[in-house]
């Protein structure tokens, strides 16, 4: 095999002789070189003579599973970078999250699909090499850096014009190195933590909450079915279908008058515990048209009742959850792949603004019960034409930064007007403020106040990148104790500005 036509150094670890076979006809056919292994421990034992680039590695195996020898994997100093794509006839939520919690990037389940397996090898594969690559260009930049700083510590004990002729030089090679940040992969990498953990936190976080709703309902079932009458188990069950049919976002005050009129409409009914019930039903997307269900309601046990259809509807929401974080994912992934040559296919669409500013508001959900208070105030907005995804990324990196200015602590605040033909989003924090000598840089690219390794100065960035993109603007008014971060877009948008675009894909692939 030529240099040209070798792809990746793969190693299988299978108990079955079969699965084997056709993963080294997959993967050979490909170009890869592929090294099959019938079990964990003798893999173990072989895998520092020749390291591999990826390993596909079976959940179901005698001896030592797929997720010891993962582990053990995982706890060697050599072995840990290299990715692991486990391989499963198992299909349930909980071994794909024990997979992804030992250590694993990915799952393909079997009976294997050719182009799935092939598409996940090569994604992943992909950013191994780009991860190694970007380490090398660091490398070679700290050298050069390096060489610079001596270099230029000489020159400046020369004469004046040597002097003069320094300073022309450095900032010749500042505006290099930044152009060479721009270029490299290392700005890649830096964003992949920002966007792939924050879905992947998703998906760990509503996977654990399915696997909690399940542990404490589904034994509880048969108990409450048997207890309900025909009727009262019919009207169960179109409680629980009209909670999943919740697709309104209320505002505060909508829900409170929501709570008022189904509390007098309870105790109208001489039912007890209305304002706990009110709170429940509000809470499951159902706000009137009651009726139906007070046979349930007047039970004594109303309120357990309540909670199990809540727990029972929040399955499927999470679902959703973590499917639209899979999404987010994958198309980072995409991006990071397609860097040099990024084509963006998507096209506008009409949206509504609010419903995408909820959505990244719920991803939150966990953080925001550390202490933040949420006050959001939304007029009735029309459709904007704009790209759904890109704007949510907007929202997410200014919620995010948000909450950081307020270490997880304090108000935060989303408004959503119109003003004429734009479309006005405002975010405060009731953070410590920016200070005003740096006020003017935090669009800056790799600009950040953040400790080294914790920002890659890439998120506001790209926030205006984007905004430009859509022929909108951004602005930011910071005093102690609440900065606000305002986007303005017009409602409709049939003239971009193409040079926008093409610098919002270069940094958005990059991110």
């Amino acid at each position: 095999m030529t240099d040209e036509s070798y792809k990746g150094d793969i190693l299988a670890i299978d108990d079955t002789p079969a699965n084997l076979r056709l993963l080294v006809r997959i993967l050979t056919n490909q170009g890869y070189k592929i090294r099959a292994v019938p079990s964990g421990k003798l893999a173990l034992s072989g895998i520092h003579q020749a390291l591999p680039d990826l390993i596909l590695l079976d959940i179901m195996m005698p001896e030592m599973d797929g997720y010891e020898v993962c582990t053990h994997l995982k706890a060697d100093e050599v072995t840990r970078n290299i990715p692991v794509i486990f391989i499963s006839a198992i299909d349930e939520l909980l071994d794909k999250v024990k997979a992804f919690a030992v250590g694993g990037i990915d799952y393909i389940t079997k009976p294997f699909q050719v182009e799935e397996v092939l598409a996940r090898v090569e994604t992943h594969l992909a950013l191994q090499r780009l991860q190694k690559s970007v380490q090398t260009q660091n490398q070679e930049l700290a050298k050069t850096n390096q060489e610079l700083a001596t270099t230029n510590q000489q020159l400046a004990q020369t004469n004046q014009e040597v002097t003069e002729i320094l300073q022309e030089l450095k900032a010749t090679q500042e505006e290099l190195i930044q152009s060479e940040k721009m270029a490299a992969l290392g700005q890649l990498i830096a964003g992949v933590a920002h966007e792939i953990n924050t879905p992947l936190g998703v998906i760990r976080s509503s996977a654990g909450n399915m696997a909690k709703f399940l542990s404490q309902t589904i034994e509880k079932l048969p108990a409450l079915f048997q207890s309900l009458s025909v009727q009262e188990g019919e009207a169960f069950l179109v409680l629980l279908q009209k909670s999943l049919q919740k697709e309104s976002v209320l505002s505060s005050r909508e829900e409170r008058q929501f709570k008022r009129t189904l509390i007098n409409q309870l105790e109208a009914e001489e039912i007890e515990n209305a304002e706990s019930l009110a709170d429940n039903l509000v809470d499951m997307g159902i706000y009137n048209e009651i009726d139906g269900f007070l046979s349930l309601l007047k039970r004594a046990d109303s309120e357990h009742i309540l909670e199990v259809a809540y727990k029972l509807s929040s399955l499927e929401r999470n679902t959703k959850k973590i499917n639209n974080a899979t999404d987010r994912a994958s198309k980072v992934v995409f991006a990071l792949k397609n860097y040099a040559r990024y084509d963006s296919s998507g096209e506008m669409m009409s949206a509504n603004l609010t419903e995408g500013i909820e959505t990244v508001l719920t991803l939150y959900q966990n953080q925001f019960k550390q202490g933040v208070e949420v006050i959001k105030n939304y007029a009735q907005l029309p459709p904007v034409t704009c790209y759904p995804d890109e704007l949510n990324q907007v929202w997410t990196n200014l919620i995010h930064n948000g909450l950081q200015a307020m270490d997880n602590r304090g108000t935060l605040i989303v408004d959503a007007s119109q003003e004429n033909q734009q479309v006005k989003i405002s975010i405060s924090d009731s953070g410590k403020g920016i200070p005003p000598e740096i006020k003017s840089k935090i669009f800056e690219p790799f600009f950040t106040t953040k400790p080294p390794g914790e920002g890659s100065g890439l998120g506001l960035h790209i926030v205006k990148k984007i905004v430009d993109k859509h022929s909108g603007k951004i602005e930011v008014d910071s005093v102690p104790g609440k900065t606000t971060f305002t986007v303005f877009l017009p409602l409709s948008n049939p003239l971009l500005n193409k040079q926008a675009i093409d610098d919002v894909q270069l940094i958005t692939a990059g991110e």
